[in-house]
Protein backbone atom coordinates (compact mmCIF):
# COMPACT_ATOMS: atom_id res chain seq x y z
CA UNK A 1 0.00 0.00 0.00
CA UNK A 2 2.76 2.21 0.84
CA UNK A 3 4.52 1.40 -2.39
CA UNK A 4 1.15 2.17 -4.33
CA UNK A 5 0.93 5.50 -2.72
CA UNK A 6 4.35 6.58 -2.67
CA UNK A 7 4.99 7.02 -6.40
CA UNK A 8 8.12 9.01 -6.98
CA UNK A 9 6.90 12.41 -8.01
CA UNK A 10 5.24 12.01 -4.03
CA UNK A 11 8.02 10.90 -2.73
CA UNK A 12 10.47 13.50 -4.73
CA UNK A 13 7.57 16.18 -3.25
CA UNK A 14 7.77 14.58 0.77
CA UNK A 15 12.29 15.20 0.40
CA UNK A 16 11.39 18.53 -0.84
CA UNK A 17 8.93 19.28 1.68
CA UNK A 18 11.22 18.60 4.91
CA UNK A 19 14.09 19.30 3.22
CA UNK A 20 12.61 23.15 3.20
CA UNK A 21 11.64 22.78 6.58
CA UNK A 22 15.07 23.02 6.79
CA UNK A 23 15.19 26.74 5.79
CA UNK A 24 18.38 27.23 5.16
CA UNK A 25 19.28 26.74 8.81
CA UNK A 26 16.45 29.27 9.59
CA UNK A 27 19.34 31.63 9.12
CA UNK A 28 17.08 34.82 9.62
CA UNK A 29 15.45 34.02 12.91
CA UNK A 30 18.54 32.76 14.46
CA UNK A 31 19.96 35.99 13.70
CA UNK A 32 17.24 38.01 15.09
CA UNK A 33 17.59 35.61 18.11
CA UNK A 34 21.64 36.36 18.60
CA UNK A 35 20.59 40.27 18.95
CA UNK A 36 18.20 38.87 21.21
CA UNK A 37 21.03 37.33 23.64
CA UNK A 38 22.66 40.29 22.97
CA UNK A 39 24.91 40.14 19.93
CA UNK A 40 25.30 43.52 17.95
CA UNK A 41 24.80 43.45 14.19
CA UNK A 42 28.22 42.88 12.74
CA UNK A 43 28.87 39.84 15.02
CA UNK A 44 25.54 38.67 13.53
CA UNK A 45 26.65 39.52 9.96
CA UNK A 46 29.89 37.91 10.29
CA UNK A 47 28.37 34.36 11.60
CA UNK A 48 25.76 34.70 8.77
CA UNK A 49 27.95 36.00 6.31
CA UNK A 50 30.65 32.57 7.31
CA UNK A 51 27.95 29.82 6.28
CA UNK A 52 27.33 31.81 3.04
CA UNK A 53 30.84 32.22 2.01
CA UNK A 54 31.76 28.68 3.04
CA UNK A 55 28.56 27.80 0.62
CA UNK A 56 30.07 29.96 -2.07
CA UNK A 57 33.35 28.21 -1.92
CA UNK A 58 31.73 24.45 -1.71
CA UNK A 59 28.84 24.80 -4.23
CA UNK A 60 30.69 24.53 -7.15
CA UNK A 61 33.04 21.40 -5.91
CA UNK A 62 29.79 19.60 -4.34
CA UNK A 63 27.90 20.30 -7.92
CA UNK A 64 30.87 18.31 -9.53
CA UNK A 65 31.21 15.92 -6.83
CA UNK A 66 27.62 14.90 -7.46
CA UNK A 67 28.16 14.83 -11.14
CA UNK A 68 31.06 12.61 -10.76
CA UNK A 69 29.85 10.23 -7.89
CA UNK A 70 29.68 7.00 -7.50
CA UNK A 71 28.37 6.45 -4.45
CA UNK A 72 24.16 6.60 -3.70
CA UNK A 73 23.08 10.40 -4.31
CA UNK A 74 20.14 9.18 -1.86
CA UNK A 75 22.76 8.70 0.74
CA UNK A 76 24.75 11.82 0.16
CA UNK A 77 21.63 13.89 0.46
CA UNK A 78 20.35 11.94 3.77
CA UNK A 79 23.92 13.04 5.49
CA UNK A 80 23.84 16.52 4.07
CA UNK A 81 20.47 16.96 5.32
CA UNK A 82 21.15 15.88 9.19
CA UNK A 83 24.24 17.73 9.19
CA UNK A 84 22.95 21.02 8.34
CA UNK A 85 20.13 20.50 10.83
CA UNK A 86 22.74 19.37 13.57
CA UNK A 87 24.86 22.41 13.00
CA UNK A 88 22.29 24.69 12.96
CA UNK A 89 20.61 23.49 15.89
CA UNK A 90 23.97 24.75 17.92
CA UNK A 91 22.58 28.01 18.43
CA UNK A 92 20.81 26.80 21.27
CA UNK A 93 24.01 26.22 22.98
CA UNK A 94 24.82 30.14 22.86
CA UNK A 95 24.80 31.93 26.02
CA UNK A 96 23.21 34.81 27.03
CA UNK A 97 25.15 38.16 26.44
CA UNK A 98 27.74 38.98 23.17
CA UNK A 99 30.01 35.88 23.50
CA UNK A 100 29.90 32.09 22.49
CA UNK A 101 31.30 33.66 18.74
CA UNK A 102 33.60 30.86 17.87
CA UNK A 103 31.00 28.06 18.79
CA UNK A 104 28.55 30.35 16.17
CA UNK A 105 31.52 30.53 13.46
CA UNK A 106 32.55 26.77 13.45
CA UNK A 107 29.45 25.44 13.43
CA UNK A 108 28.20 28.14 10.59
CA UNK A 109 31.12 26.71 8.23
CA UNK A 110 29.89 23.31 8.78
CA UNK A 111 26.98 23.71 7.68
CA UNK A 112 27.79 25.68 5.00
CA UNK A 113 29.81 22.71 3.83
CA UNK A 114 26.70 20.17 4.28
CA UNK A 115 23.98 22.88 2.93
CA UNK A 116 25.92 22.69 -0.58
CA UNK A 117 24.88 19.09 -0.91
CA UNK A 118 21.38 19.63 -0.74
CA UNK A 119 20.46 20.89 -3.85
CA UNK A 120 22.49 19.26 -5.96
CA UNK A 121 21.66 16.38 -5.04
CA UNK A 122 17.58 16.53 -4.99
CA UNK A 123 18.19 18.45 -8.45
CA UNK A 124 20.34 15.35 -9.59
CA UNK A 125 18.22 13.09 -8.71
CA UNK A 126 14.80 14.39 -10.26
CA UNK A 127 17.02 14.62 -13.65
CA UNK A 128 18.10 11.21 -13.16
CA UNK A 129 14.49 9.66 -13.02
CA UNK A 130 12.22 11.90 -14.75
CA UNK A 131 14.96 13.04 -17.50
CA UNK A 132 14.69 16.42 -19.42
CA UNK A 133 11.13 16.03 -20.51
CA UNK A 134 9.84 15.64 -17.25
CA UNK A 135 11.90 17.49 -15.59
CA UNK A 136 10.27 21.64 -15.74
CA UNK A 137 6.74 19.90 -14.28
CA UNK A 138 8.56 17.66 -11.49
CA UNK A 139 10.61 20.50 -10.38
CA UNK A 140 7.98 22.70 -10.31
CA UNK A 141 6.29 20.72 -7.98
CA UNK A 142 9.61 20.17 -5.56
CA UNK A 143 10.06 23.69 -5.39
CA UNK A 144 6.26 24.39 -4.54
CA UNK A 145 6.88 21.47 -1.63
CA UNK A 146 9.76 23.44 -0.33
CA UNK A 147 8.04 26.46 -0.08
CA UNK A 148 5.24 24.92 1.74
CA UNK A 149 7.96 22.93 4.11
CA UNK A 150 9.60 26.65 4.62
CA UNK A 151 6.56 27.86 5.43
CA UNK A 152 5.28 25.46 7.96
CA UNK A 153 8.72 25.53 9.55
CA UNK A 154 8.58 29.19 9.79
CA UNK A 155 4.93 28.95 11.64
CA UNK A 156 6.00 26.23 13.98
CA UNK A 157 9.29 28.54 14.65
CA UNK A 158 6.97 31.87 15.69
CA UNK A 159 4.35 29.97 17.31
CA UNK A 160 6.81 28.37 19.30
CA UNK A 161 9.16 31.46 20.06
CA UNK A 162 6.38 33.34 21.12
CA UNK A 163 4.36 30.72 23.71
CA UNK A 164 7.59 29.84 25.52
CA UNK A 165 9.23 33.11 25.60
CA UNK A 166 11.49 34.24 26.53
CA UNK A 167 12.73 30.67 26.19
CA UNK A 168 12.60 30.38 22.66
CA UNK A 169 15.46 28.22 21.71
CA UNK A 170 13.19 25.54 21.95
CA UNK A 171 11.84 26.67 18.50
CA UNK A 172 14.79 25.25 16.50
CA UNK A 173 13.87 22.09 17.48
CA UNK A 174 11.96 21.55 14.41
CA UNK A 175 15.06 21.54 12.48
CA UNK A 176 16.21 18.31 13.58
CA UNK A 177 13.15 16.89 12.76
CA UNK A 178 12.70 17.62 9.58
CA UNK A 179 15.90 16.28 8.89
CA UNK A 180 15.52 13.08 10.31
CA UNK A 181 11.85 12.77 8.18
CA UNK A 182 13.94 13.83 5.07
CA UNK A 183 16.47 11.56 5.72
CA UNK A 184 14.31 8.77 5.70
CA UNK A 185 12.03 9.55 3.00
CA UNK A 186 15.17 10.18 0.81
CA UNK A 187 15.79 6.31 1.12
CA UNK A 188 12.91 5.28 -0.49
CA UNK A 189 13.65 7.76 -3.98
CA UNK A 190 14.57 5.60 -6.75
CA UNK A 191 18.25 6.49 -7.96
CA UNK A 192 17.06 6.70 -11.49
CA UNK A 193 19.87 7.06 -14.69
CA UNK A 194 22.99 8.42 -12.74
CA UNK A 195 24.57 9.67 -15.90
CA UNK A 196 21.15 11.61 -16.96
CA UNK A 197 21.61 12.99 -13.54
CA UNK A 198 24.77 14.51 -14.21
CA UNK A 199 23.35 16.40 -17.88
CA UNK A 200 23.78 13.36 -20.42
CA UNK A 201 21.67 12.40 -22.85
CA UNK A 202 20.49 8.53 -22.21
CA UNK A 203 22.96 5.94 -23.87
CA UNK A 204 22.15 5.09 -26.81
CA UNK A 205 22.90 1.37 -28.58
CA UNK A 206 23.70 1.17 -32.40
CA UNK A 207 22.93 -2.12 -34.65
CA UNK A 208 24.48 -5.61 -32.86
CA UNK A 209 27.61 -6.80 -34.80
CA UNK A 210 28.64 -10.65 -34.67
CA UNK A 211 31.93 -12.06 -34.05
CA UNK A 212 32.07 -15.95 -35.63
CA UNK A 213 29.34 -17.91 -37.22
CA UNK A 214 26.68 -18.45 -33.61
CA UNK A 215 24.84 -21.31 -35.24
CA UNK A 216 28.43 -23.50 -35.55
CA UNK A 217 29.66 -22.38 -32.39
CA UNK A 218 27.22 -21.53 -29.55
CA UNK A 219 30.78 -19.49 -27.89
CA UNK A 220 30.88 -17.44 -30.72
CA UNK A 221 30.39 -13.50 -29.16
CA UNK A 222 27.93 -11.09 -29.92
CA UNK A 223 28.12 -7.31 -29.21
CA UNK A 224 26.36 -4.37 -28.70
CA UNK A 225 27.95 -1.15 -29.26
CA UNK A 226 26.73 1.50 -26.76
CA UNK A 227 27.57 4.96 -27.38
CA UNK A 228 29.28 6.66 -24.54
CA UNK A 229 28.86 10.38 -24.01
CA UNK A 230 31.89 12.10 -22.53
CA UNK A 231 31.86 15.29 -20.36
CA UNK A 232 32.14 18.89 -21.72
CA UNK A 233 35.59 20.64 -20.67
CA UNK A 234 35.13 22.81 -17.44
CA UNK A 235 36.07 25.67 -19.33
CA UNK A 236 33.71 25.51 -21.99
CA UNK A 237 31.16 25.35 -19.77
CA UNK A 238 32.34 27.41 -17.00
CA UNK A 239 33.11 30.30 -19.72
CA UNK A 240 29.53 29.63 -21.88
CA UNK A 241 28.08 33.37 -22.34
CA UNK A 242 24.54 32.69 -21.18
CA UNK A 243 25.94 31.05 -18.48
CA UNK A 244 27.96 33.99 -17.04
CA UNK A 245 25.22 36.28 -17.76
CA UNK A 246 23.05 34.23 -15.24
CA UNK A 247 25.66 34.20 -13.17
CA UNK A 248 26.09 38.15 -12.60
CA UNK A 249 22.49 38.39 -12.62
CA UNK A 250 21.80 36.65 -9.48
CA UNK A 251 25.02 38.06 -8.08
CA UNK A 252 23.51 41.36 -7.66
CA UNK A 253 19.90 40.37 -7.54
CA UNK A 254 20.90 38.37 -4.43
CA UNK A 255 23.28 41.29 -3.11
CA UNK A 256 20.31 43.97 -3.24
CA UNK A 257 18.06 41.65 -1.50
CA UNK A 258 19.04 39.27 0.92
CA UNK A 259 19.77 42.11 3.84
CA UNK A 260 16.39 43.48 3.35
CA UNK A 261 14.94 40.77 4.53
CA UNK A 262 16.97 40.99 7.79
CA UNK A 263 16.08 44.75 7.67
CA UNK A 264 12.96 44.43 7.85
CA UNK A 265 12.83 41.96 10.56
CA UNK A 266 14.69 44.40 12.75
CA UNK A 267 12.49 47.13 11.83
CA UNK A 268 9.40 44.91 13.04
CA UNK A 269 11.35 44.04 16.63
CA UNK A 270 11.72 47.49 17.13
CA UNK A 271 8.55 49.04 17.85
CA UNK A 272 6.96 52.20 18.49
CA UNK A 273 8.90 55.18 20.34
CA UNK A 274 5.73 54.59 23.07
CA UNK A 275 5.90 51.02 23.07
CA UNK A 276 6.00 48.71 25.54
CA UNK A 277 10.06 47.24 24.25
CA UNK A 278 10.02 43.74 25.75
CA UNK A 279 6.49 43.35 23.99
CA UNK A 280 8.28 44.65 20.58
CA UNK A 281 11.26 42.08 21.30
CA UNK A 282 9.20 39.17 22.10
CA UNK A 283 6.93 39.90 19.11
CA UNK A 284 10.24 40.14 16.63
CA UNK A 285 10.58 36.62 15.97
CA UNK A 286 6.76 35.68 15.29
CA UNK A 287 6.32 38.67 13.49
CA UNK A 288 9.49 37.17 11.02
CA UNK A 289 7.32 34.28 10.96
CA UNK A 290 4.37 35.98 9.55
CA UNK A 291 6.49 37.64 7.37
CA UNK A 292 7.86 34.81 5.98
CA UNK A 293 4.20 33.02 5.36
CA UNK A 294 3.05 35.27 3.47
CA UNK A 295 6.20 35.33 1.45
CA UNK A 296 6.19 31.81 0.66
CA UNK A 297 2.01 31.91 0.13
CA UNK A 298 3.13 34.20 -2.94
CA UNK A 299 6.07 32.25 -3.67
CA UNK A 300 3.74 29.54 -4.21
CA UNK A 301 1.64 31.09 -6.40
CA UNK A 302 4.12 32.57 -8.37
CA UNK A 303 6.21 28.84 -8.89
CA UNK A 304 2.49 27.29 -10.05
CA UNK A 305 1.99 30.03 -12.25
CA UNK A 306 5.66 29.78 -13.74
CA UNK A 307 4.66 25.94 -14.04
CA UNK A 308 1.73 27.08 -15.76
CA UNK A 309 3.19 29.54 -18.00
CA UNK A 310 5.89 27.85 -18.98
CA UNK A 311 3.65 24.84 -20.14
CA UNK A 312 1.85 27.11 -22.46
CA UNK A 313 5.03 28.44 -24.26
CA UNK A 314 6.00 31.20 -22.65
CA UNK A 315 9.60 32.15 -22.29
CA UNK A 316 12.29 31.82 -19.91
CA UNK A 317 13.30 35.26 -20.24
CA UNK A 318 9.71 36.67 -19.77
CA UNK A 319 9.26 34.64 -16.77
CA UNK A 320 12.51 35.19 -14.88
CA UNK A 321 12.50 38.97 -15.82
CA UNK A 322 8.73 39.41 -14.19
CA UNK A 323 10.11 38.05 -11.10
CA UNK A 324 13.57 40.59 -10.57
CA UNK A 325 11.71 43.56 -11.47
CA UNK A 326 9.52 43.69 -8.55
CA UNK A 327 12.63 43.57 -6.67
CA UNK A 328 13.34 47.84 -6.61
CA UNK A 329 9.49 48.80 -5.77
CA UNK A 330 9.78 46.35 -2.42
CA UNK A 331 12.47 48.34 -1.47
CA UNK A 332 11.34 51.14 -2.22
CA UNK A 333 7.90 50.63 -0.45
CA UNK A 334 9.80 49.48 2.51
CA UNK A 335 12.05 52.70 2.87
CA UNK A 336 8.44 54.51 2.34
CA UNK A 337 6.86 52.56 5.10
CA UNK A 338 9.52 52.12 7.83
CA UNK A 339 8.15 53.74 10.00
CA UNK A 340 4.62 52.91 9.55
CA UNK A 341 4.72 49.68 11.85
CA UNK A 342 4.53 46.19 10.86
CA UNK A 343 0.86 46.08 8.98
CA UNK A 344 2.49 47.80 6.32
CA UNK A 345 5.64 46.47 6.13
CA UNK A 346 4.55 43.17 5.87
CA UNK A 347 2.52 44.07 2.84
CA UNK A 348 5.94 43.84 1.18
CA UNK A 349 6.53 40.31 1.06
CA UNK A 350 3.63 40.25 -0.93
CA UNK A 351 6.72 41.46 -3.85
CA UNK A 352 9.29 39.42 -2.10
CA UNK A 353 7.15 36.07 -2.99
CA UNK A 354 6.89 36.72 -6.45
CA UNK A 355 10.61 37.69 -7.60
CA UNK A 356 11.45 34.29 -4.89
CA UNK A 357 8.70 31.93 -6.47
CA UNK A 358 9.82 32.74 -10.15
CA UNK A 359 13.58 33.04 -9.72
CA UNK A 360 13.46 30.26 -7.89
CA UNK A 361 11.60 27.56 -10.17
CA UNK A 362 12.96 29.51 -13.94
CA UNK A 363 16.78 29.36 -13.26
CA UNK A 364 16.82 26.14 -12.70
CA UNK A 365 14.99 25.65 -16.06
CA UNK A 366 17.78 27.73 -17.79
CA UNK A 367 20.79 25.69 -16.12
CA UNK A 368 19.83 22.40 -17.78
CA UNK A 369 18.69 23.93 -20.96
CA UNK A 370 22.02 26.24 -21.43
CA UNK A 371 23.86 22.30 -19.96
CA UNK A 372 21.79 19.19 -20.46
CA UNK A 373 23.89 17.22 -23.18
CA UNK A 374 27.58 18.54 -21.59
CA UNK A 375 27.34 15.91 -18.34
CA UNK A 376 28.47 19.09 -16.27
CA UNK A 377 24.24 20.24 -15.19
CA UNK A 378 25.18 20.00 -11.78
CA UNK A 379 28.51 21.61 -11.51
CA UNK A 380 26.76 24.26 -13.52
CA UNK A 381 24.38 24.52 -10.87
CA UNK A 382 26.77 24.66 -8.17
CA UNK A 383 28.82 27.71 -10.22
CA UNK A 384 25.68 30.12 -10.34
CA UNK A 385 24.68 29.15 -6.94
CA UNK A 386 28.76 29.90 -6.12
CA UNK A 387 27.57 33.78 -7.50
CA UNK A 388 24.10 33.66 -5.81
CA UNK A 389 25.82 32.63 -2.27
CA UNK A 390 28.43 35.40 -2.86
CA UNK A 391 26.18 37.96 -3.49
CA UNK A 392 23.87 37.09 -0.48
CA UNK A 393 27.33 36.91 1.95
CA UNK A 394 28.41 40.77 0.61
CA UNK A 395 24.83 41.86 1.55
CA UNK A 396 24.49 40.27 4.66
CA UNK A 397 28.43 41.45 5.73
CA UNK A 398 28.12 44.94 3.98
CA UNK A 399 24.28 45.71 4.66
CA UNK A 400 24.56 44.71 8.35
CA UNK A 401 27.53 47.01 8.94
CA UNK A 402 26.11 49.86 7.06
CA UNK A 403 23.17 49.28 9.08
CA UNK A 404 25.12 49.39 12.72
CA UNK A 405 27.29 52.87 11.27
CA UNK A 406 24.65 54.57 9.02
CA UNK A 407 21.32 53.40 10.23
CA UNK A 408 18.43 51.26 8.41
CA UNK A 409 17.42 53.87 5.46
CA UNK A 410 20.84 54.07 4.32
CA UNK A 411 21.38 49.98 4.15
CA UNK A 412 17.73 50.05 2.02
CA UNK A 413 18.73 53.10 -0.11
CA UNK A 414 22.00 51.41 -1.04
CA UNK A 415 20.08 47.88 -2.08
CA UNK A 416 17.39 50.02 -4.01
CA UNK A 417 19.98 50.99 -6.33
CA UNK A 418 22.11 47.57 -6.90
CA UNK A 419 18.34 46.37 -7.62
CA UNK A 420 18.15 47.84 -10.91
CA UNK A 421 21.53 46.19 -11.63
CA UNK A 422 20.35 42.59 -12.25
CA UNK A 423 17.52 43.88 -14.68
CA UNK A 424 20.13 46.02 -16.51
CA UNK A 425 22.12 43.09 -17.24
CA UNK A 426 19.72 40.44 -17.95
CA UNK A 427 17.29 42.47 -19.65
CA UNK A 428 19.62 43.80 -22.29
CA UNK A 429 22.24 40.47 -22.60
CA UNK A 430 20.76 37.38 -22.10
CA UNK A 431 19.15 35.56 -24.92
CA UNK A 432 15.76 33.34 -24.44
CA UNK A 433 16.78 29.58 -24.08
CA UNK A 434 13.06 28.27 -24.51
CA UNK A 435 13.42 25.09 -26.93
CA UNK A 436 17.50 24.91 -26.74
CA UNK A 437 17.70 22.04 -24.61
CA UNK A 438 20.22 19.44 -25.84
CA UNK A 439 21.70 21.39 -28.10
CA UNK A 440 24.99 21.90 -25.91
CA UNK A 441 26.87 18.76 -26.57
CA UNK A 442 29.49 18.40 -29.42
CA UNK A 443 28.62 14.71 -30.68
CA UNK A 444 32.12 13.96 -32.63
CA UNK A 445 34.10 15.11 -30.21
CA UNK A 446 32.15 13.99 -26.70
CA UNK A 447 31.17 10.77 -27.59
CA UNK A 448 32.84 7.09 -27.44
CA UNK A 449 31.93 3.41 -28.24
CA UNK A 450 32.43 0.85 -26.07
CA UNK A 451 31.43 -2.84 -26.79
CA UNK A 452 28.93 -4.56 -24.63
CA UNK A 453 29.06 -8.41 -24.34
CA UNK A 454 25.55 -9.87 -25.35
CA UNK A 455 25.04 -13.37 -23.34
CA UNK A 456 23.68 -16.63 -25.26
CA UNK A 457 20.70 -15.95 -23.55
CA UNK A 458 20.00 -12.97 -24.66
CA UNK A 459 20.71 -14.06 -27.98
CA UNK A 460 18.32 -15.96 -28.13
CA UNK A 461 15.38 -13.45 -26.95
CA UNK A 462 16.51 -11.68 -29.57
CA UNK A 463 15.78 -14.00 -32.49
Amino acid sequence: IMSNMLTPARTFAAVSFFIGELGDGLNYFQGLYLVGLGWNESAVGLALSLMGFTTLIMQTCAGDIVDKATIDRRLLLSLAALITAGSAMVVMFVREGNQDHMLMYVTKVLEGIASSFLAPCLTALTLANFGPEQFDSVLASNVFWGLVGYALSATLVGAAAYVFYPNIKLCFLVMGVSAVAASAFAKLLPQGDPRVGSGFAAERETDEVEYGDHSKNENASLFRKREIQQASSYWSVFTERRTLILCLTGFFFHFANCNVVLVLGELMGQGDEDGDADQAKRNAIPLMAVATLISQFFMCSAVSLGDRFTKQGVGRKTLFLSGIVTLPLRVALIILWRNSGPKFLLLTQILDGIEGGLFRVIYPYMVVDLTFGTGRFNVVMGMTNSFFWFGRTCSTLIGQYVVEHWGHANALFGALIISFVPIIIFGLFMPETLNTRGNNSEPEDNISLTDEKITNDQCTQMT
